[in-house]
């Protein structure tokens, strides 16, 4: 496809028209700038995280359009033996929605389904990269589940979410205050690409029912050899012969807390497969290293309280650094946490993901909700 992110003037006399209108993929009358649903809350988004073998540096990245809002928005976390940096960026989305660059973070699709470029550009934060991430999973779409007779109010449709989700290797560097971390052989990581309405557009003020849903459950995402986890999923690499993917009930979780912070420390949780099986998954946090989801706008910035898609001023950059040495520092942070570990399962050890809401996957487990309890 050729450069559609080369500014031009004359773009906004011809609204409601979009460079990416001169290419064959429309699906509906409309313009491609024009959403199906004047939902606000209507959202396109990426997300990726990934690390080095020995798990040393952490990187969380993620990035919004809201159509029917004008905005877009994209965060950058870097956690480096637990010195925590996070960068967000703000812009209007204008007419090019093919320009994925907001601020110093600017991704770029390589090859759809295949390949991306994830680039955090020299900030106030001290920190920067440059990631080639190439998908090693079969993706298999996600249909959207949402239906009028159960939303809030009632008539009114629920959250709604489509997209897909996989695993790859990642090959670059990453850079902290100057300190450079090459990523090679044996780094890893997953994303997802996933659009509807909600998921926390607009923070609390445009949650159905006026209440922001995170849930309590949390996910795992975890890359073994020849099968993949992924939350409710098992994703196979391309060409295998187990076809599409498999999915997974709601598993069985026995878990250990920092008695600090009630953050989540060491979890052994059973997954009960489509296919009949039960996988027995040993988590254990690896240190500090934990991309605390807060600093990605999910459920609030610690500090300036900036919700993905709430956001509507004019060009912005903020970010911050933490030592999270300190438990105070951790406890100011926790929500939506995504805590490196290393995941044992049937002899074969590899690092991936245990996310969790903190501290209320703790309280969950004291109160006996079935399905979750303390690791003696």
């Amino acid at each position: 496809m050729s450069d559609l992110t080369v500014g031009d003037e004359h773009f906004a006399e011809q609204f409601p028209l979009s460079p990416l209108d001169d290419y064959l993929i429309h699906q509906t009358p409309d313009p491609i700038r024009v959403m199906a649903t004047g939902d606000p809350r209507a959202y396109e988004r990426y997300w990726m995280i990934c690390h080095d073998p020995s798990g040393e540096v952490m990187v969380a990245t993620g990035g919004s359009f809201y159509p029917n809002l004008d905005r877009a928005e994209a965060y950058a976390i870097v956690n480096f033996r637990g010195r925590h940096s996070s960068v967000r960026s703000f812009r209007a989305l204008g007419v090019d929605r093919a320009d994925l660059r907001i601020g110093p973070i600017a991704p770029e699709i390589v090859r759809g389904l295949r390949e991306w470029r994830y680039v955090l550009e020299p900030n106030e934060q001290g920190i920067s990269y440059d990631l080639t991430f190439r998908d090693t999973t079969r993706q298999v779409f996600r249909e959207p589940l949402s239906d009028s007779a159960h939303g809030t109010p009632p008539g009114r449709r629920n959250d709604v979410t489509a997209g897909f989700e996989g695993f790859g290797t990642v090959e670059g560097w990453v850079e902290v205050d100057g300190t450079r971390v090459e990523l090679g052989a044996g780094s890893a990581g997953t994303r997802d690409r996933h659009w509807g309405t909600g998921r926390g557009v607009g923070g609390p003020a445009m949650s159905l029912g006026g209440r922001l849903h995170v849930g309590v459950s949390g996910n795992a995402f975890v890359p073994f050899s020849d099968w993949t986890l992924w939350g409710d999923r098992v994703y196979y690499p391309f060409g295998d012969s187990r076809p599409g993917a498999t999915r997974v009930a709601k598993p069985t979780r026995r878990l250990r807390f920092d008695p600090d912070t009630d953050i989540f420390a060491e979890g052994i949780v059973d997954y009960r497969l489509g296919t009949g099986e039960v996988k027995q998954l040993h988590y254990e946090h690896l240190g500090l290293q934990t991309a605390f989801l807060r600093c990605g706008m999910y459920g609030g910035t610690p500090e300036s309280g900036i919700h993905q898609g709430s956001y509507d001023g004019p060009e912005l950059t903020e970010g911050e650094t933490y030592d999270l040495t300190d438990p105070r520092t951790r406890i100011g942070l926790r929500g939506l946490d995504e805590h490196l570990c290393r995941v044992t399962c049937e002899g074969e050890t590899v690092i991936g993901i245990y996310q969790t809401i903190d501290p209320v996957a703790y309280e969950t487990c004291k109160s006996g909700r079935p399905g979750w309890g303390f690791l003696d």
